[in-house]
């Protein structure tokens, strides 16, 4: 008899706590990254289609919440419970700049142009820092009506979106006025909230409900009851036609956007998922989980035998709330210079590192290398 077949993500180790925040980089010449959030302190990049681990950002002295990278992935940026915002350079892991706050930072987001990072927290307050002046005062605005959980930009920077942690609903804030131009009605608390990569749709999560918003008319296009407490959800961006979404139960699954089937139930965490997110070019999915692991899914076509195995695993077809016409959105451009990295490569043949610094090359080392054995494989050097 044919076994069935399994899906085998590649397993990301590192982290030694949750991880709560993952994040893609659009695609650069040098291909694309992830960065990763954990409350071990220590956001961690890697290349973002083989999991590889680049190296680890190293200075917060608390829990890390949110972590994100620029445009052409040449900056990182960090939020953290130690009451800090911190700028890194993605290529030397050097610490840029670090913006001090008065309590905990939850959540960090770079402009479409670089220019700005926006941040939030608990003192309700949504920062807009000047990446060009890094000593000016940022702009602020105070009017966030409890802690803020997530933030993100849109409609080429001229939007803010926030949630909060106590309270339903997404905020969007003009950037000019600082008002609030909508809000996106929410029974639970919103604890995910992603703007798709055409910029057509806002993809949020609160309680068990995962909705789909047009970002331009701000209408409710779909929302979908999932099976369990869902924390995160992702749609994906090439076709849009598939959204991935974790939670409590620890099980990643994959659906229909336009009808709601199930077509993929992926075990293999040991804890709740916090975070899932696709990459730029849409062929796989990321999950951060309480078990300290980001697990790496190819996305792919569901065979019949996965189907059967699926339905034998509390496989579910989610309900249809609210189902509208479709609208036609917009794309919001991609603009910006691209600086091109320099990476040096050092083939590594059945060598164990330790945490050690590799000098003897010509190379200096990008960070501290992690515990690992690399067995013919490359380490990411800077010249």
């Amino acid at each position: 008899m044919e076994k069935k077949k399994v899906a085998v993500p590649l397993v990301c180790h590192g982290h030694s706590r949750p991880v709560v925040d993952l994040f893609y980089s659009p695609v650069t010449p040098d291909g694309y990254f992830l960065i990763s959030a954990s409350k071990d302190s220590n956001p961690m990049l890697r290349n973002g289609e083989t999991g590889d681990w680049i190296g680890t950002f190293q200075g917060h002295k608390g829990a890390v919440w949110s972590a994100c990278l620029d445009t052409n992935a040449l900056r990182a940026a960090s939020g953290s419970a130690d009451f800090s915002a911190k700028i890194w350079d993605a290529l030397t892991g050097d610490v840029l700049h670090s913006f001090e706050h008065k309590h905990i930072v939850r959540a960090c987001a770079f402009s479409e142009d670089t220019h700005m990072l926006l941040t939030g927290g608990f003192e309700k307050i949504l920062r807009i820092y000047d990446l060009n002046r890094l000593d000016a005062a940022p702009s602020e605005i105070e009017k966030s009506p409890g802690s803020v959980r997530t933030v993100t930009w849109l409609h080429s920077d001229q939007t803010i979106l926030s949630s909060c942690t106590d309270m339903g609903g997404v905020r969007l804030w003009d950037v000019r006025s600082g008002k609030i131009v909508q809000t996106l009605e929410t029974k639970s608390p919103v604890t995910s909230a992603e703007v798709s990569q055409d910029g057509r749709f806002i993809t949020t999560t609160d309680g068990s409900s995962v909705k789909f918003w047009d970002a331009n008319h701000y209408g409710l296009v779909k929302s979908y009851n999932m099976p369990c407490a869902v924390e995160s959800a992702s749609l994906e961006p090439k076709y849009g036609n598939k959204f991935v979404t974790g939670g409590e139960d620890m099980w990643v699954r994959v659906f229909d956007f336009f009808t709601g089937e199930e077509l993929a139930c992926n075990k293999g965490h040991h804890g709740p998922v916090h975070c899932v997110r696709f990459t730029p070019v849409g062929e796989s999915y990321a999950s951060g989980s309480e078990d300290g692991t980001i697990r790496i899914w190819q996305l792919g076509p569901a065979s019949s035998e996965e189907q059967e195995a699926a339905n034998t695993n509390g496989k579910t077809k989610v309900g249809v709330n609210y189902i509208t016409c479709k609208i036609e959105g917009f794309h919001i451009p991609k603009d910006g210079q691209v600086t091109n990295r320099l990476w040096g490569w050092l083939l590594v043949d059945s060598l164990a590192v330790h945490g050690a610094y590799l000098l003897n090359y010509g190379f200096d080392v990008f960070m501290s290398l992690s515990p690992r054995l690399c067995n013919g494989s490359y380490i990411g050097l800077f010249d």
